[in-house]
């Protein structure tokens, strides 16, 4: 017979064995980083190409895990990637389809359709998901989602936002005494540092405290860098080592953008540092990509160089969405290799969702644009999905017109609104996009033109309109003197 004493001593067994097994199943959960540079182009790493930018940390990150060659950013500019990036969606269906709050071009061919100048407080967003699993959530860094603080980070499942407001890069300003990214910021987000203190250093020990602070729970966190996005700023220590360091034959050539990608790869090597040192490196998932191509800029010294692709940020080739995209999974066999099939931003919410064991029903009824990229990681099955599209109804000072666009296969079709003209591209022959082979390939290319129409139809894409008040370029520079 138990007498009482022994029946207290099983109770107290039985409920610390409860709570033992609780917190393992908490712990067991793999956390997850996501990392978002800002503007960073498809071979601005060193494992990406790049003959000048040093990025020791990220080329060692892709050596553990695995590296995309075809990844898309989901638009051209930013707040459009973002807004997909959190919640799956096509910018098209969305509606967030240009930067916030994008430019104004009143003599244009076209109007611009009103579009969501903030993510939908309606949304369930990737943050939300993963806290209701019961993660603790952070961001850090740009959002740049909407100009009101209801639309702000921590209105969108993020337990912790640091550096997250409206603006889309660094304040300087004369009239203000903010300075870019040194400090004081003017950021209502984060409090300034000593006179001096760099911005992408401040973010990247916000993200080492918030790990120390959190080791013993599952948590999510998205650093979204405002890093490389202009202005062009660095520490001279930096700016001098390139200096250096840049030959007659450098493709890559200006040295305050170097030293912008490497303090980018410090703040990571920071981040992966702290992760070892903690025990958590073996488990936690790391994503890192780019919101869009690489900044060429208007000036003699071009901010970046995306050669072998056409232009950049802004606009409508190659240049302006083939981002670099790396994801580390751990105690995975899949080390070090690279996958050819394309992806887009949309993809990283389903993926980290699967890659994590998440599941979620609000998920399960949201319609999700992206795809898994589990099964493609880790037993090289092929995405059920035959193309990716892109739908840009705005104007880019960088050049962008209004345009859709579809990659199938090794196919690529720009259709042009401004020109009214469609362009045909074999990209595994011609990645610089600069032979038109609509005449050659014509079956492709009516399959394409029908393909793009119906998801345009499908996710509700808005159009532009004829601009009674249109000039042309010519009788415009007249005006404008």
């Amino acid at each position: 017979m138990i007498n009482k004493i022994t029946l207290l001593v099983l109770t107290v067994l039985v409920m610390g064995c409860s709570k033992s097994t609780v917190s393992h199943s908490e712990l067991s959960k793999p956390n997850v980083v996501l990392i978002l540079v800002d503007d960073l182009g498809w071979t601005d790493l060193g494992v990406y190409g790049s003959d000048l930018y040093q990025s020791p940390n990220i080329d060692n990150l892709a050596s553990e895990g695995v590296r995309f060659t075809n990844s898309y950013s989901s638009c051209t500019v930013c707040s459009p990637t973002r807004a997909s990036i959190v919640t799956g969606k096509y910018p098209a269906r969305n509606n967030v389809t240009d930067w916030i709050e994008g430019h104004k071009y009143p003599w244009a061919k076209f109007n611009v359709p009103d579009w969501n100048m903030s993510l939908s407080e309606e949304e369930y967003t990737m943050a939300e998901a993963f806290k209701d699993a019961g993660y603790k959530t952070a961001h850090f860094g740009k959002w740049h989602l909407g100009e009101k603080e209801v639309n702000w980070p921590e209105n969108h499942g993020f337990d912790v936002n640091i550096a997250g407001w409206k603006k889309g890069s660094p304040n300087l300003n004369k009239k203000t005494g903010t300075k870019g990214y040194f400090s004081p910021y003017g950021n209502p987000r984060i409090e300034d540092g000593p006179e001096g203190e760099y911005l992408t250093e401040r973010l990247s020990n916000e993200v080492i405290n918030f790990i120390d602070q959190n080791a013993d729970k599952p948590f999510f966190i998205n650093f979204w860098l405002y890093n490389v996005h202009t202005p062009l700023q660095a520490k001279q220590d930096k700016i001098d080592k390139y200096k250096d360091l840049v030959k007659a034959e450098t493709r890559h050539r200006n040295v305050k953008y170097a030293a912008m990608v490497e303090h980018t790869d410090d703040a990571v090597g920071k981040i992966i540092n702290k992760l070892k040192e903690k025990g958590l490196y073996e488990n936690t998932i790391i994503l890192f990509s780019s919101d869009n191509g690489g900044l060429i800029g208007r000036s003699k010294n071009p901010v970046t160089n995306n050669y072998p692709l056409r232009t950049g940020k802004g606009d409508i080739y190659e240049g302006g969405v083939r981002i670099p995209t790396i994801i580390y999974t751990p105690n995975s066999s899949v080390k070090g290799i690279k996958i050819d099939d394309p992806i887009i931003s949309m993809d990283y919410y389903p993926t980290l969702m699967e890659l994590a064991g998440i599941t979620s029903d609000k998920t399960r009824k949201q319609t999700i644009d992206g795809k898994s990229l589990a099964s493609l990681i880790h037993e090289s099955t092929p995405l059920d999905r035959d193309a990716v599209y892109w739908h840009y109804p705005h104007y880019h000072q960088e050049g962008g017109v209004p345009y859709s666009s579809i990659r199938y296969k090794d196919f690529k079709l720009i259709q042009n609104f401004e020109n009214d003209t469609f362009e045909l591209y074999n990209l595994q022959n011609d990645i610089g996009e600069s032979v038109n082979v609509i005449k050659e390939f014509p079956e492709e290319f009516e399959l394409m033109k029908d393909k793009l129409e119906a998801w345009r139809q499908d996710v509700k894409a808005q159009y532009v309109t004829p601009n009674p008040d249109y000039i042309k370029k010519l009788e415009r520079k007249k005006a404008i003197k």
